[in-house]
């Protein structure tokens, strides 16, 4: 039988991914009274747990790439705060370039990034493939490595963020659905789920592909498109390097990770169509499979064993939408992550926290605000896949 469901709580997070277990779990250090937390399924089940888990902060955007360094640096610690090991490989990130374009676009934001302490460095063909053998240099004009970025287990992150908030006192309830949120003028004063009503006078909005219509309850306009991403994982591959980086062959998309003795591989579908599509499909592995043809065709000869469907929160301009909201008391959203929510949720956990208590997070995120899209000043994210 579930726990009942508290009837009151000073803060409401809703959604218990990677981010909302974050946030969590810093309010509760902070010594945030009554944290709630509701997830309509399982922690974790949404968007995190059919995440790739790569951490990088190999970005074009600087905020982006604030964001991504203090989670390495979090992520780097997880053992320790707030203890949990979560399968941590710092083999760096390998972007793999095959245009003049490309290669200058990551030129800038490598040099971006080093101003702001990172050590990404582009490198030549032959280096590169030094790092990932299994690839082939046809095509290819140059790459991109961080050695500071890798990979790491999402479902692991969750637990370690949602053991220690439930620790620190936080209530964390699982299969508890919002359907609506009341407010007296602009003041919240209760979230309805379907097991109950809980009072409160603060909601943050953690809820991924599903936060626009959890928005739309108070009146706030978060637009985030939910579009489908899939992942297989192969079988066994003899003679795979320990220290193989996430390698991305950035025109086609295509990228693979070690998982296990195989790797994990996926890659944007341009033909994929938004909405709230769960399914496991096959439509795409003919692209995938040219791709795997023209960078790493060994790869063909590898059975998969497994494989899984998940969503994307694309936002207009491929960034986060972070803040409190204006137009009511007391609605705080962190959502619209397209593709690099899992790596940034340290960082954000902590954003949230400052905001909710009403001082100056470690970053400026105004820019990251929902209003940018009226005012139209929207940002561009372009080192993303």
């Amino acid at each position: 039988m579930s726990p009942r469901l508290p009837q009151s709580a000073d803060v409401v997070i809703v959604g218990g991914g990677v981010m909302g277990t974050s946030i969590a779990f810093h309010l509760a250090e902070a010594g945030v009274q009554d944290v709630l937390l509701l997830e309509k399924d399982q922690l974790g089940s949404g968007s995190t747990s059919k995440a790739a888990g790569g951490i990088r902060a190999n970005f074009s955007d600087e905020l982006n790439i604030v964001l991504g360094a203090r989670s390495l640096e979090a992520f780097a610690r997880f053992g320790e705060r707030p203890g949990q090991e979560i399968d941590l490989h710092r083999v760096g990130y390998l972007f793999l370039l095959d245009s003049a374009e490309q290669v200058e676009l990551f030129r800038e934001s490598t040099e971006l990034q080093n101003r702001l302490g990172q050590p990404t460095r582009m490198i030549s063909v032959d280096e590169a493939l030094a790092l990932a053998p299994i690839c082939t240099p046809d095509g290819l004009v140059g790459a991109c490595f961080s050695p500071t970025a890798g990979h790491c287990t999402p479902e692991s992150v969750v637990l370690g963020y949602a053991t220690a908030a439930r620790r620190l006192g936080a209530t964390l309830t699982t299969g508890c659905e919002v359907i609506g949120i009341d407010a007296v003028g602009n003041n919240i004063t209760t979230v309805r789920t379907n097991r109950g009503d809980v009072r409160t006078g603060a909601v943050i909005c953690a809820a991924g592909a599903w936060a626009e219509q959890l928005a739309a309850y108070v009146g706030v306009d978060l637009p985030v498109t939910p579009l489908r991403r899939q992942i297989v994982v192969t079988e066994a591959i003899p003679g795979l390097p320990r220290d193989l980086p996430m390698t991305i062959d950035f025109g086609t998309t295509f990228y693979f990770h070690t998982e296990g003795p195989g790797l994990l591989v996926g890659m944007s579908d341009p033909d994929e169509q938004p909405g709230f599509h769960l399914n496991r499909t096959d439509t795409w592995l003919p692209r995938l499979t040219e791709a795997m043809a023209r960078r790493a065709p060994s790869l063909l000869d590898a059975g998969l064993t497994s494989g899984w469907a998940g969503l994307y929160e694309l936002t207009p301009d491929h960034n986060a939408l972070i803040a409190e909201a204006s137009s009511v008391s007391r609605f705080l959203y962190a959502t619209g992550f397209s593709g690099h929510g899992f790596l940034q949720g340290p960082a954000v956990g902590e954003v949230i926290r400052d905001l909710y208590l009403q001082r100056e997070p470690f970053v400026d995120i105004s820019p990251l605000s929902a209003d940018r899209f009226a005012t139209d000043s929207t940002r561009a994210e372009r080192n993303v896949v």
